[in-house]
């Protein structure tokens, strides 16, 4: 009887312990589930905004490269959401099996718990009543033994209300976990629907976009005709900011030789100039847009064109088309050290920021002039529409001394 006890209590601790132990693994789950429902979010947002870039495009009469662009977007983006609906329904299967196996266990620890609290009571009416538990410790066959019986006898009420607290706690937790269940497989459906939604979204636009490669197709010419305009913009560009380079360069080997000091190999800086041109690249690839919102429609290098065969595309920085009215920002604290205006790329703000310089072109109007000092996220000016095809796009780019930055 005595080690009979003691196996039911040490199964009771080890059930209990689960219990204790099956929140924590849950938490993890769920902190899972609830970042991939947060990256789930931002898509659908980045969807909403591309939806938007869209529907601006729709005021031009004809198909452009700016629609075909941003229909690829947001194919992309679809995709991406379609995957993470993906991973948030195999992260509900697993809970949803974990749920169903802890209902069983709990099911089965339940029946086991009563089935032992029967013994229990069954064992205690065997010593009901004084005389009985006086016999129980006096047929004991040693002192040691009486005296565990004492205990035993001592501890076996105590015991006999815990066991009837675990059935009753796991009934409560069988309760709570047939609920989450319920709400796990809700989620999981309504999850499979809109899986099936964005399916036919994609579809669609896979349609949409091969439709607009084949209106542009049939305008190589004048497609062609835009490319080599954009070419001798940027070409243009790219002289007027290695003049500037090369002026800044000059005037600090000249002030170096008036001062009888080595000549510099780049810009001359100040204590507080190399300490933002440290700053600027420590917080490469941590700076903010040159815009507040946008989709990014060109990269930095050489690409393919996508729509004229055989031809590549050359670009020194990127391009992000955002919407109208928008307004280009400065990534970083600075100095203005030119504003220029291009053909094709209208007005042109140059910062520099140490030895680095940021590039903001195809800009309207501007807030700003030569030689003022602008802070981190400051508007520089607003960015171009380009009425034709309903774009408003913002060439970006970053040089450090001499050479173009990825």
């Amino acid at each position: 009887m005595l080690t009979n006890c003691r196996h039911i209590i040490l199964t009771a601790l080890a059930f209990n312990i689960c219990l204790l132990l099956y929140p924590v693994v849950l938490q993890a789950q769920q902190a899972e589930k609830e970042r991939l429902q947060q990256d789930k979010l931002r898509i659908e947002q980045d969807i909403e905004y591309t939806n938007k870039l869209l529907a601006e495009t729709q005021r031009s009469k004809q198909t452009t490269l700016n629609q075909l662009t941003l229909l690829r977007k947001q194919i992309n983006q679809r995709d991406e959401l379609l995957k993470k609906i993906d991973a948030i329904l195999a992260e509900l299967s697993r809970q949803v099996k974990q749920s169903t196996d802890s209902i069983q266990l709990l099911k089965d620890e339940i029946q086991r718990f009563k089935d032992e609290y029967a013994q229990m009571i069954a064992a205690a009416q065997k010593h009901s009543n004084a005389h009985q538990r006086l016999m129980f410790i006096f047929s004991a066959s040693d002192f040691n033994q009486a005296y565990k019986r004492i205990k035993y006898l001592q501890q076996y009420s105590a015991f006999r209300r815990l066991q009837a607290e675990n059935i009753r706690h796991s009934q409560n937790e069988l309760t709570r976990k047939i609920t989450e269940l319920e709400v796990q497989r809700a989620e999981q459906l309504s999850l499979r629907l809109a899986y099936e939604r964005e399916k036919d979204q994609l579809s669609q636009e896979l349609k949409k976009h091969n439709q607009s490669v084949q209106s542009l197709s049939r305008r190589e010419r004048e497609l062609l005709a835009k490319l080599r305009e954009n070419e001798r913009a940027l070409n243009r560009l790219q002289k007027a900011i290695e003049d500037i380079i090369a002026e800044e360069i000059r005037l600090a080997k000249k002030a170096a030789e008036d001062a009888g000091e080595a000549a510099p190999e780049s810009f001359a800086l100040t204590p507080e100039q190399i300490l933002i041109s440290n700053n600027f690249a420590a917080n490469r690839g941590k700076l903010p847009w040159p815009s507040e919102r946008g989709v990014i429609a060109a990269t930095f290098g050489e690409h393919p064109h996508p729509v004229l065969r055989g031809i590549k595309t050359r670009n020194n920085g990127i391009d992000i088309v955002t919407h109208e009215g928008a307004e280009a920002r400065a990534v970083f604290e600075g100095e203005v050290i030119n504003v220029l205006t291009i053909p094709s790329l209208n007005n042109v703000v140059i910062l520099k920021h140490g030895e680095f310089l940021t590039v903001y072109s195809n800009l309207d109007q501007v807030y700003v002039k030569r030689g003022d000092q602008v802070q981190h996220r400051q508007s520089l000016g607003v960015i171009h529409t380009d009425a034709g095809e309903a774009r408003t796009r913002l060439h970006f780019e970053i040089w450090k001394g001499k050479d173009l930055q990825d």
